[in-house]
């Protein structure tokens, strides 16, 4: 089995995140990670928190605190939310460790001797009441080559072309809404140009390969139409001092440079947290390894570009040549798994306007496998998706509740009245064995589905299959079952159906992976099929302050397979396994957001 990196989008730290966030990088990447360790992969899933740059000091002067005591505080929060929500890290960290500042520094010096780093004076974009850099992103106009408003400093999400703040007509501060001032400065600039030809090449061999989404690949080809070099210092106090330029104060690594050496970055902390420093090696070094990439949309420039270029320049593998440094040539991505955005009652998320739902809030009301449920039935994988709350109690109780949650309620019920353990079948029927046939079949189609990324179509599949099971019971009616000379047929209707919902829960599993083990037990199971995530407060390993960390052993997740049941295993009267939602919280809960 391959080596598998499922390398998840660093959720910024500027503040908490919403539910759109992990619509995007969140559920996605720990379905298919889950499943992934379930086949057999060695799985390492790792990011954290982004924790520097402009729009840090913007949330930090706005709270009276320091850069470093907001970061501290949200990533305390990210790491608490997404713990809660059930991502399988293997390490969740972050980008204000020693350990990360080292392995930036080296990458960015590595590409900077091979020759794809170039001084360049250019114009930054000043805030004319702070004196603060602002960065493109923060920086608003009119797109000069498609003419659509709203593009931002960096791109035009419209045309999807690169842009420099310069470009734009009318520049605005997203901040204040005041007009920039442009002034001369000094930045390295990545090379992009030199490096466009062997982007090309492997973006054509993703393209061969048939594995990208569509929106994604083109996205990716049409951006290479325009490509220049693009700076990657800044002129800001808060980030990453640059190999060389240490006596500038005021000079710090694009905080984008940064973020995407994180996944490696991170797979190095895992690795000496482990006990082995070079065991991060085999996700990056090996050339069989593979490497999925998970985050929304507006992050495909980064990942299909900007860090394969990196890697490219890093690997010496430009017109420019040169050799890979310390860490070996390194593997570029096998896939940017992009996911469209999620938008709320018909609404873009926009916390500023209240238009928000807080994972925090979200879990602190509700089950987090049913947010998992509905991100994962009804997310933005290939398109954007909306969220609703009339949509979210009605996927919830007809479902969750009324179809998977009452199949598993009945049969634990049927078996705990009508045995108290799991009883011995007798000869299947047909009707048996037609069951058992299709459950059996839902592992191939199901895990196919699941690997390729077209997670909306597994669970489809995965609820067919739960409303087989329940017609069964409708066809068989075990309850009418009740004289003696019945009791082997009842027996094996019951040893049948408790197996469908044995199987049923493992394919399930990956999207649901609390109420997985709660359906496990109450089945007669031992209850840890799916192993969940833990907080661990740690030490920097290089002297610097500590932190918390998501991380978890996953090495009891069940395989992807059938899990027979015991017969004799005792099974008592169940409980509810999902909670059912009053109709009225969709007026509560649009009320909180004045709508």
């Amino acid at each position: 089995m391959s080596a598998v990196l499922s390398a998840v989008a660093w959720p910024y730290a500027n503040g908490p995140r919403h539910i759109g966030h992990v619509a995007g990088f969140g559920v996605p990447s720990d379905v298919f990670s889950r499943y992934m360790r379930m086949a057999g992969h060695d799985v390492l899933m790792v990011s954290g928190t982004d924790e520097h740059g402009t729009p840090i000091l913007v949330a930090a002067d706005a709270a009276g605190i320091t850069a470093r005591e907001l970061a501290d505080k949200n990533n305390r929060i990210i790491v608490e939310d997404l713990t809660q929500l059930g991502l399988s890290y293997d390490l969740f960290t972050r980008t204000t460790t020693v350990n990360h500042y080292d392995v930036v520094r080296a990458m960015f010096s590595q590409v900077r001797d091979n020759g794809y780093m170039t001084v360049e004076t250019t114009h930054g974009a000043i805030s004319p009441s702070t004196g603060r850099t602002l960065p493109d992103r923060y920086i608003e106009g009119t797109c000069p080559l498609c003419g659509a408003a709203g593009a931002r400093g960096d791109q035009c999400d419209s045309c999807g072309n690169q842009l420099d703040p310069t470009d734009l007509i009318d520049p605005v501060s997203r901040i204040n809404g005041e007009t920039p001032t442009f002034v001369e400065t000094d930045h390295y600039f990545l090379d992009l140009p030199a490096l466009a030809k062997a982007l090309s090449a492997w973006l054509d061999e993703r393209e061969a390969s048939g594995t990208w989404r569509p929106n994604v690949i083109k996205f990716s080809q049409n951006i290479l139409d325009d490509i220049r070099p693009r700076a990657m210092t800044r002129d800001i106090d808060w980030g990453i001092p640059v190999p060389g330029w240490e006596d500038q104060k005021t000079k710090r690594l694009y905080v984008w440079f940064d973020a995407v050496v994180g996944y490696l970055s991170a797979s190095i902390e895992w690795a000496r947290r482990t006990g082995d420093p070079d065991a991060w090696r085999r996700w990056w070094n090996d050339s069989e390894a593979l490497s999925y990439y998970f985050m929304g949309k507006d992050n495909i420039t980064f990942h299909s570009q900007i860090w394969p270029a990196e890697l490219l320049g890093y690997n010496g593998k430009g017109e420019s040549g040169g050799e890979p440094g310390d860490l070996g040539t390194l593997n570029l991505p096998t896939e940017v798994v992009s996911s469209e955005f999620l938008t709320m009652e018909g609404k873009k998320f926009a916390s500023s306007r209240g238009i928000v739902i807080y994972v925090r809030d979200m879990l602190s009301r509700y089950q987090p496998d049913a947010l998992r449920y509905f991100i994962s039935a009804s997310g933005p994988e290939t398109q954007d998706a909306d969220f609703t709350w009339s949509e979210f109690v009605r996927r919830t109780n007809t479902e969750l509740v009324a179809g998977w949650g009452n199949l598993v309620n009945r049969t634990a019920a049927m078996i705990a009245k009508n045995f108290g353990e799991i009883p011995t079948p007798g000869e299947l029927t047909d009707i048996d064995r037609a069951l058992a046939d299709q459950i059996a079949a839902g592992f191939d189609r199901v895990g196919d589905l699941i690997r390729h990324h077209h997670q909306k179509a597994a669970i489809g599949e995965l609820m067919k299959l739960v409303g087989e099971a329940n017609k069964y019971v409708a066809d068989t009616q075990p309850f009418k079952l009740k004289a003696p000379e019945e009791r082997e047929r009842l027996a094996t209707i019951l040893h049948t159906l408790a197996q469908a919902v044995s199987d049923l829960n493992i394919m399930l599993s990956p999207f649901l992976p609390h109420s997985a083990n709660l359906v496990d037990a109450a089945i007669g199971g031992s209850g840890d099929v799916a192993p969940l995530p833990r907080i661990e407060e740690v030490e920097d390993l290089d002297g610097g302050p500590g932190y918390p960390i998501i991380t978890g052993d996953y090495s009891t997740t069940h395989a992807w397979a059938p899990r027979p049941v015991t017969a004799g295993a005792p099974i008592a009267k169940p409980k509810p396994i999902f909670q059912k939602l009053d109709d009225a919280i969709v007026d509560e809960e649009l009320a909180r957001v004045g709508q």
